[in-house]
């Protein structure tokens, strides 16, 4: 694994815990952490779980025993390192968004496209899609519960950087991020919307916003919290993100993705509306699903609030018994069951590199609507 901090511990809890509590065809084991720098790095191996520490990840692509590599890093290193890894005939995890420009998105994809010649596979690190609820909403929508899709309402909203004090990070900067609210956070719900309908965003209409043009330089970091220094620096990304986008299946839909939305700690938001029904799912509420039956009788009609927590729900069978609820750190270990089962059938795993591509397309729509305020396609 290549980096090693939120999302470093989030997959690595993820591949300590897999093999655990699913039935795997191929076991996973941490056999090498990377990191910038020599001391951290060692200490966060070994309190994570990882065998061994190294500071050059083009050193572990030369490795036998090393057959996966799982990107952790700052987008601005995803293409790099996810090109030589697919070269070196390594399986690689990239977390989302998985590039941060087309290009780079684009030789990503067909890096991942050799490499699935000769058997090695690649795959996003979209985990929401991963989440039960989000699993049987999809399961709805396929079935035909919810009839012709007509509108998609999406929301990303979070917080923890509406203090302008609050300092910068690698977050806040566009050559380590490629955007802001849009990529971090509106990525997931692009994906999300995509992986529940089965369809994809053909045009899109948007703005971006930065509400606090220059903060704070950071002392020191922690995950998304930081100590501020004296000096300042520029704010290079959007702070909110809203669009609207049009899907090829012909349901309308609007997106908000925001940093700025004082009292949301981690408000993914979805609803779906079709001829048949409608879902409706908060990730502040996640194992939960609100389905709406809109062909029963009108007087008894009604949102109905189903517990995701059943063994027959996605997922949900390798955990706990009936009723006990998953948390964040769960959709990373279905994330890493998916990956390994797929390496070992021999399949692709999704979502691939194709499908991150996808998604990179949709975000560089919405950023030349921002600019050109006109209607961008896909």
């Amino acid at each position: 694994m290549i980096g090693h901090a939120f999302m470093g511990a989030a997959h690595s809890q993820a591949w300590r815990v897999a093999p655990r509590f699913f039935d795997l065809p191929l076991r996973p084991v941490m056999s090498v952490l990377c990191g910038r720098d020599a001391e951290r790095t060692a200490a966060a191996a070994e309190r994570l779980g990882w065998a061994e520490a190294v500071t050059d990840w083009k050193s572990v692509l030369d490795r036998d025993d090393v057959h996966v590599v799982d990107i952790c890093t700052p987008g601005d290193t995803h293409a790099e390192i996810a090109i030589a890894a697919l070269d070196a005939g390594k399986h690689v995890l990239c977390e989302k968004p998985m590039a941060n420009s087309v290009a780079e998105a684009v030789a990503m994809a067909e890096a991942a496209e050799r490499a699935a010649r000769h058997g090695v596979r690649a795959m996003v690190g979209f985990s929401y899609r991963r989440v039960p609820a989000l699993g049987l909403a999809r399961d709805l929508v396929a079935q035909g519960r919810l009839g012709r899709i007509h509108h998609v309402r999406a929301q990303y909203l979070q917080d923890w950087i509406v203090d302008p004090a609050a300092p910068l990070s690698w977050r806040l900067d566009k050559e380590k991020a490629g955007s802001g609210a849009l990529g971090d956070i509106g990525a997931h719900i692009v994906d999300a919307t995509q992986f529940v309908l089965g369809d994809t965003i053909s045009e899109v209409m948007g703005t971006l916003v930065t509400f606090v043009p220059e903060r704070p330089l950071a002392a020191s970091h922690s995950g998304l919290s930081g100590t501020a220094s004296e000096e300042t620096g520029p704010v290079t990304v959007d702070d909110a993100a809203l669009f609207l986008a049009r899907f090829a299946g012909g349901a309308l839909g609007s997106f908000e993705a925001t940093r700025f939305a004082n009292g949301r700690k981690n408000a993914l938001r979805i609803e779906i509306n079709g001829s048949k029904g409608s879902l409706a799912f908060d990730f502040e509420d996640m194992n939960v699903l609100q389905f709406f039956d809109g062909t029963e009788d009108s007087a008894v009609a009604g949102f109905r609030r189903i517990m995701v927590t059943e063994p027959e729900h996605p997922y949900v069978g390798a955990w706990w018994p009936a009723g006990h609820g998953l948390g964040y750190e769960h959709a990373f270990t279905h994330q890493a069951v998916d990956l390994v089962r797929a390496v070992a059938a021999g399949t692709d795993p999704t979502p691939t590199f194709a499908d991150g591509l996808r998604v990179q397309r949709v975000l560089a729509a919405v950023e030349a609507s921002s600019e050109t305020r006109t209607w961008q396609q896909v």
